[in-house]
């Protein structure tokens, strides 16, 4: 038998299984394949994590499970937090095992093929050209996961535990309890009374003042868009400055201005009629005065992206469409409303995403006042802000997280809702 035919039969009785079996300890599959360098490079990655980690995850899954036991010295915090890199730097390390094994089931699968196995320095090459890009990508992967995850898992975390004004380390210890507070939310009634107005409030919020947003974006711009219209650029320059003003500078502006006693809106323009409205003492008032800020606010942007839409649409359709007798109404309903929807979609959703997160209006304003006797949220107050006052203010931990998984998961889902029913998004996916 010739050396290239025992060759070709050692390779062929090679076997992925075994290989894969032997990397059970971390390399010895790639010393099976005959890539030595590869698994002296699996094993010391593994032997490395376990040396350098195994304390730290040991104290961390401790304290995970037991939030400390001795108050005044163990603080649940610091246990929470080191628990949950412990699981985070777990999930890496059982990444990395795991590709050990399929690394090795696949070089042996090309061997019994008839792969031949490379040399260091092609392995090396191979290695580059490879992984490139995910070298680009992994301090960025890293960065999301402790900056973005890390402290989301926190939060998550918060909500199960009994962390309150009067339970707060390092003084005391935190308890897991479960979900009892998802449930106090809807059972307890100071909380569900709190809850359903700031939601309620929140949801009409959101409606009426993107939509009014919405509405007055597209009247001026068709208008602006008509031929007979002259000065264009300077009538868009004119009315896309609000958007180009910072916003807290407009809030605090449009406060002093509907301020009870010496804003501008009551002394100046509503004087002379003998009205003096509480623009900021009275809730209906407050309310009604943050929606016109909202949409002052947030017009200007809509009316942007409007423009620039109703730019492409051709002025054939409408010519054809006026030679078959349509009105300007029906021009609007069946040209210019679906092609401005169907081209903004997802950017509208966004829009009313954000103002249903609008904490900055809310909280600059009027700080969510006025008061509510026996609720913890002010009048005006959403969701966000509600959240923002539970954290800071009260102390309750436990409740704002509990509060912030809530509101995540009911925007969530009602954006990719409303995201997966747009045509631009079932066409983009159509033709990805």
């Amino acid at each position: 038998m010739s050396e290239h035919e025992e060759e070709n039969r050692k390779a062929g009785s090679h076997s992925p299984k075994r290989a894969m079996m032997l990397s059970i300890v971390p390399g010895l599959g790639q010393f099976y394949n005959r890539r030595y360098f590869k698994g002296i490079l699996f094993f010391i990655l593994i032997a490395a994590f376990l040396v350098v980690f195994g304390n730290f995850l040991n104290i961390g899954y401790w304290g995970l499970v037991t939030l400390g036991t001795m108050e005044g010295v163990d603080d649940s915090r610091m246990l929470l937090i080191q628990g949950i890199v412990s699981v985070i730097l777990t999930v890496f390390a059982l990444g990395v095992y795991w590709l050990n094994l399929i690394d090795a089931k696949k070089d042996a699968e090309r061997i019994k093929e008839g792969w031949k196995v490379t040399t260091l320095r092609e392995g090396f090459k191979n290695a580059w050209d490879k992984g490139f890009p995910y070298a680009l990508v992994a301090p960025g992967f890293f960065m999301i996961i402790f900056v973005l995850i890390l402290p989301l898992m926190f939060m998550v975390a918060l909500a199960f535990t009994n962390y309150n004004i009067y339970n707060s380390p390092p003084k005391f210890l935190l308890s897991w309890v479960g979900v009892k507070n998802f449930f106090n939310v809807f059972s307890v009634p100071m909380w569900r009374n709190t809850f359903f107005s700031v939601l309620s409030w929140t949801i009409i919020w959101t409606l009426v003042a993107t939509t009014l947003q919405v509405g007055l974006a597209l009247f001026l711009a068709i208008i602006v868009n008509d031929k007979r219209i002259k000065f264009k650029k300077f009538i868009r320059t004119f009315l896309i400055l609000p958007w180009a003003i910072p916003g807290f500078v407009s809030i605090l502006t449009f406060a002093a201005m509907f301020n009870d006693q010496f804003g501008a809106v009551n002394n100046q323009l509503l004087a002379p009629l003998g009205i003096n409205i509480p623009w900021l003492t009275d809730p209906l008032w407050t309310k009604v005065a943050i929606i016109f800020v909202e949409v002052w606010l947030g017009f200007a942007y809509v009316f942007a992206l409007f423009t620039g839409v109703l730019q492409s649409v051709s002025s054939d359709w409408y010519e054809a469409a006026e030679v078959d007798g349509a009105s300007k109404w029906q021009k609007f309903r069946n040209i210019t409303l679906p092609h401005v929807l169907f081209a903004s979609a997802p950017l509208l959703i966004m829009q009313y995403t954000g103002n249903f997160n609008n904490f900055n209006l809310i909280y600059l304003f009027n700080q969510g006042g006025p008061p509510v006797r026996g609720q913890t949220a002010g009048s005006t107050d959403i969701v966000i802000s509600w959240v923002y006052k539970l954290t800071f203010d009260t102390l309750n931990y436990n409740m704002a997280a509990v509060i912030s998984i809530i509101l995540g998961v009911f925007v969530a889902s009602i954006a990719f809702f409303q995201f997966r029913r747009t045509r631009s998004f079932k066409e983009g996916g159509t033709n990805g």
